[in-house]
């Protein structure tokens, strides 16, 4: 070895800031010098590969282990052999196990300067041999004290103690360059993770939260009100189950505010929106160059939410292959980004939300049981708005109130028989079909300048009749009612005359939803609970 190389190799690397930059230089550096013919270096690290490693009968602890992380060499068989691999057999060595291990357990270099005379040392002498392996040398990589790695050389000249002195300064050189990159690599992390929450609280500022704060004094309301005073400190994963616009994603964050993970983020994914080939990137993450246009590292969803609570919105969107590495972050903690070996854990608390019968998505074969057990820990129902028409009242005038603050329609009044109607509408859109409702009708009555006219905004196929209902109605007056078992028929049939002019077709111009005034998910949701189906003939 030459010291003045050494010294250059040492300057470079201490001008690197990317980790695995730096690792490379030092082995390929190595290997420049006269006679190397192979360089390595492990690092430190959790126990990942346990179960299929070569070493595992003779690794004394399996929490952590060496990794091998760099690799270079001269083979004399260049074309046959691949001495840059990290794949091996000698890709992990257990602490304290063989010689790589005990430099790693004790801090201790190892010179043999004459691999014939200690071939006890040796895993594979044969390859020695063939190679015309003479020396070997092992540093450790030492900062402040500490061991964080191993440095080896395999040399076809036998090597020196001041050579062996020499790699002795270029490991210490090394090890700082090696620290160094790694809180450069942290800094840069926690940078864009600060800059992906901000981006994230951002967009979220931008959104009006769908209903404020949770309105409703009903006795179905305050059940659930209940129950989440009862699961927020806990750790438990929460599905809140019910119809779409109920306020999942409410409680969601009512759970989160509640919890002892309330100073940490809440993330919330809706897992219908993501297209199927991004579900893993957008959950755990990837790294530049994983796939075409990933043109820098992401930070997944799990890894943004970690300490806090990620919120997993129509979860039984989820592809059924994507499933079982879900179940493995829930069960385990861990994970790993698109593109990468490292294994990555995170923290988290999962509210997961849907509108969908998961079990019999499970009899279908479209979702795990497994997964769902460990999702529904705690299962939380919401119920639809037409089982807590008493709020409807509380509901309107919040949404009003919310109008007049933001100075949208400052003039804007709802009477009492406005309020009557609204409660007489069976809301197959729930809350969020009252709120888009009402701002139509702000809309079309120039916010206050004109009267409050329902009759434009409700949909004509109002199940309940109400639309038939003059305006001015008294709130007083006796009213008729029909038995629920006559308000499901009376629904069936409406519903089966809408599917009939749209001849079966939901979604879409000219379809039932569209006839009906309702999302077409809220229309295939209610056809599910009703058990409408068409015969085939």
């Amino acid at each position: 070895m030459e010291l003045e190389s050494l010294q250059a190799v040492a300057l470079t690397i201490a001008q690197e800031r990317s980790v695995e930059t730096v690792l490379q230089q030092i082995v390929e550096g190595l290997v420049a010098q006269p006679g190397v013919a192979l360089a390595r270096l492990w690092l430190k690290g959790a126990g990942d590969v346990c179960v299929k490693c070569p070493m595992r009968l003779e690794c004394p602890n399996q929490t952590e282990c060496l990794h091998l992380r760099a690799s270079a060499g001269q083979p004399t068989k260049a074309r046959v052999e691949d001495w840059a691999r990290l794949n091996g057999d000698f890709r992990r060595f257990p602490l304290g196990v063989r010689k790589i291990g005990k430099i790693g357990a004790t801090g201790e270099a190892l010179l043999l300067a004459d691999l014939k005379q200690e071939s006890s040392w040796i895993a594979r002498p044969k390859w020695t041999e063939s190679e015309g392996i003479q020396s070997f040398a092992g540093q450790p990589l030492i900062f402040r004290g500490e061991v964080l790695g191993v440095l080896a050389v395999f040399s076809r000249q036998s090597l020196e103690p001041h050579e062996f002195a020499w790699l002795r300064m270029f490991a210490d050189h090394a090890a700082v360059a090696l620290a160094n990159s790694r809180a450069f690599t942290e800094i840069e992390q926690l940078r864009e993770q600060l800059k992906l929450e901000n981006d994230y609280l951002r967009e979220e500022a931008k959104q009006e939260r769908s209903f404020g704060d949770i309105v409703g004094a009903s006795a179905a309301l305050k059940k659930v009100l209940d129950q989440i005073a009862l699961v927020a400190p806990s750790e438990a994963n929460v599905l809140v189950l019910g119809e779409s616009g109920t306020g999942k994603e409410l409680i969601a964050r009512a759970l989160h505010e509640r919890s002892p993970r309330a100073d940490g983020p809440l993330v919330k994914v809706n897992c219908a929106s993501i297209p199927h080939d991004l579900f893993e990137s957008e959950f755990f993450g990837h790294v530049r160059g994983a796939f075409t246009g990933a043109v820098r590292d992401r930070v997944g969803r799990f890894q943004l939410a970690d300490g806090g609570t990620l919120f997993l919105d129509e979860v039984g969107e989820i592809p059924l292959d994507l499933q079982s590495k879900l179940l493995r972050v829930l069960q385990e903690g861990t994970f790993e980004r698109v593109g990468e070996e490292k294994t990555r854990r995170t923290n988290v608390r999962i509210v997961a939300a849907t509108n969908r019968d998961l079990r019999r998505e499970i009899e279908a074969g479209t979702f795990r049981q497994d997964l769902f057990f460990r999702l529904s820990v705690f299962p939380l129902e919401l119920p639809p708005l037409r089982e807590r028409k008493e709020d409807i009242p509380l509901l309107a005038r919040h949404f009003i109130r919310l109008a007049r603050e933001q100075g949208r329609c400052g003039n804007l009044q709802i009477n009492e028989a406005q309020l009557a109607r609204l409660q007489r509408y069976d809301w197959p859109g729930n809350i969020r079909e009252l709120q888009n409702l009402l701002e139509r009708a702000m809309i079309l009555s120039h916010c206050g300048t004109l009267p409050l006219n329902l009759n434009l905004v409700l949909p004509e196929s109002d199940t309940s009749a109400a639309t038939a209902l003059p305006e001015t109605l008294s709130p007083n007056a006796p009213q008729g009612f029909v038995t629920q078992a006559e308000w499901e028929t009376r629904e069936r049939q409406n519903l089966m005359a809408a599917l009939e002019a749209a001849n079966w077709k939901i979604y879409g111009a000219g379809g039932a939803a569209e006839l009906l005034g309702v999302k077409p998910t809220t229309l295939a949701s209610r056809l599910q609970s009703l058990g409408i189906k068409k015969l085939r003939g």
